[in-house]
This record gives C-alpha cells, sequence and structure tokens, in this order.
C-alpha cells in the first residue's frame, strides 16, 4: 500500500483531529456506494480504510514513523541481533552449510565439523549429519521452527460483509490474489488459502491468512447484529407528516413519519440489520433529526415567533 500520509493527504505533523478529519471527508467522497459506475470505487476505499487504520491509531502510528511497522501494518525486518553479513535465506534466515574432514577456513585443519559438535554434546552427533567420513553437514533450518505462514489485513465495506463477493489483496511482495469473501462475515474472522504463504526450500509453502477489518461505515453504526441510523427529516416533514426515503443495507424503504413527530423518535425495521448466527437477521433502528435549513429564513423566524406567542409550552417542564 501507499504511504498513508499520502493516501490521506495529509502532512507527517498533522494532528488527530486533521487525520480524523481528512479520512471522513475521503470516505464519504469514495464510498462504494455513491460510485457504483467507478470499478476502482471499493480498492479506493479499502486504500484509505487502511491508511485510517495506521494513522488514526496512535500507538500505530508513532510505529509507522520510527519505520516498526510498513503501510499495510506488518512489521518489518529489523535483522538478527548482533548478525554480521551472511547469506541470504527464505525468509529472512541465512543459510549455511558445514563440510566435514580437512580443515577448512577457521577450523584450523584440525578434526571436521562433526568432531566439534561431538564435543559441544557429548558425543550425540549433529541433527541432520551424514554418516561417513567427508560427506557434507547441512544446517538444518527446520529446527529454527520456520514459520511460512503470511499474514496480511484486509478491509471489506459493511455491504461486502453482508452480501460477500470478490476482492483483490496485494501481498507484500506484490503479487495480487482474487479472495472470494463469504456472505455474513464479522471483523475479526480469518479466511485461509492453502499454499500462498512463504516458501523455503525442504518446506511446504505456508499458508495465506487474511484477517477481515470492517470499515466504519458513513452513516450506519453496528451495535451486534442491529444498525442504527440518524435520519434527517424537515420541519415540516415532522410537523405535517410524511413518506421519506430510508436506506438500507438493501434497496432503501420508503418510512411513514406520522404527524407531530419529534426528534429523537426511533423506528425499527425488523430483518434489516445483519446476519445472525442462528440465520436469523437483526434489526435497522431509524431514529429522527430534525434539520432546519441553512442560512437565516425571515419568513419561517417570522411565523415562528407568531406561533410561539399564540401557542407556548415547555417540553422541558419534567426537568425541573
Amino acid at each position: 500500500m501507499r504511504d498513508p500520509y499520502e493516501v490521506l493527504g495529509v502532512p507527517r505533523s498533522a494532528s488527530a483531529a486533521a487525520i480524523k478529519s481528512a479520512y471522513r471527508k475521503l470516505a464519504k467522497k469514495h464510498h462504494p456506494d455513491s460510485n457504483k459506475d467507478d470499478p476502482k470505487a471499493s480498492a479506493r476505499f479499502a486504500e484509505i480504510n487502511s491508511a485510517n487504520e495506521i494513522l488514526g491509531d496512535e500507538e500505530k502510528r508513532k510505529q509507522f514513523d520510527r519505520g516498526e511497522i510498513d503501510a499495510d501494518g506488518k512489521p518489518r525486518f529489523q535483522g538478527f541481533p548482533g548478525g554480521g553479513a551472511g547469506r541470504g535465506g527464505p525468509g529472512g534466515f541465512e543459510s549455511y552449510t558445514f563440510r566435514s574432514g580437512g580443515g577448512g577456513p577457521g577450523f584450523g585443519g584440525g578434526g571436521g565439523f562433526e568432531d566439534i559438535l561431538n564435543s559441544m554434546f557429548g558425543g550425540a552427533g549433529a541433527r541432520g549429519a551424514r554418516p561417513g567420513g567427508g560427506s557434507p553437514f547441512e544446517f538444518d533450518t527446520g529446527g529454527v521452527g520456520l514459520d511460512l505462514d503470511l499474514k496480511v489485513a484486509m478491509s471489506v465495506t459493511l455491504e461486502e460483509s453482508v452480501k460477500g463477493g470478490e476482492k483483490r489483496v496485494r501481498l507484500p511482495s506484490g503479487k495480487e490474489l482474487n479472495v472470494k469473501v463469504p456472505a455474513g462475515v464479522t471483523a475479526g474472522q480469518q479466511i485461509r488459502l492453502k499454499g500462498q504463504g512463504e516458501s523455503a526450500p525442504g518446506h511446504r509453502p505456508g499458508d495465506l491468512l487474511i484477517t477481515i477489518q470492517v470499515a466504519p461505515h458513513p452513516f450506519f453504526k453496528v451495535e451486534g447484529s442491529d444498525i442504527r441510523l440518524d435520519l434527517p427529516i424537515t420541519l415540516y416533514e415532522a410537523v405535517l407528516g410524511a413518506k421519506v426515503r430510508a436506506p438500507t443495507l438493501g434497496s432503501a424503504v420508503e418510512l411513514s413519519i406520522p404527524k407531530n413527530t419529534s426528534s429523537g423518535r426511533t423506528f425499527r425495521l425488523k430483518g434489516k440489520g445483519l446476519p445472525k448466527g442462528d440465520g436469523s437477521m437483526g434489526d435497522l433502528f431509524v431514529t429522527t433529526r430534525i434539520v432546519l435549513p441553512d442560512g437565516n429564513d425571515s419568513e419561517l423566524e417570522a411565523l415562528m415567533t407568531k406561533w410561539r406567542d399564540r401557542h407556548p409550552y415547555n417540553p422541558r417542564s419534567n426537568l425541573s
């Protein structure tokens, strides 16, 4: 992934508030629901969320700035403590081959390498040594416990976590794979791709472990298997009643707003939430928020002044 500062378009000195603001603006602009005709919107949206996962977390941001993790949040290889230059082997390990019999450089012309190991390990010999003088002794890297599994994170939208689909994931090596995301996947679950991890001579290839991260939604809030939505309505819709379109994770629905609906009233849309473990669906809770028009409206002010003088009331009377 690109440098997260570059993805969010903020300088390295940006404050946490500036990063949060930049992320929200970009997430809203590039959300796949708002760019259905753009096939690259989903990839941009995932990249924006991955960048925010680094810079939006104070500790991860410090680790990235110190060079301890890369743009994908993976630890950078720092080398082995006290290690000198060696021949690099797969997975960052150094590989060595020792030959017995005759004094090679550094062995002073004495006994073979097996003799040295025998003296160190009580004559047990070296694991991997081949019987017979003059045969090569191979250092068995299997004893080190090579972990060839490759772990990456993949961000999906809330809609993708419900419906499933196919995503393209980029590995640290630059290789890209198409990954099938099962419907109903949740944050923290892993997808295992056999044999797609790292490789080393003499070892079976590791697996690719993809940890699912569900990106924050611009207007839905997840609470278990339920979803909450703040729905803006006008003053006249609240007073007179109306039918308004409300988004869901599927197609939008028409919600009936009764007359004299107060801001903060919540409506329940059964079965419009997230899948449950038993196969049923959670609910969508829609809360109305009365929104006044921008700017000053003298006509509205005159109307409210007249109405206030004729119909005074105090909705906070029970708080005193």
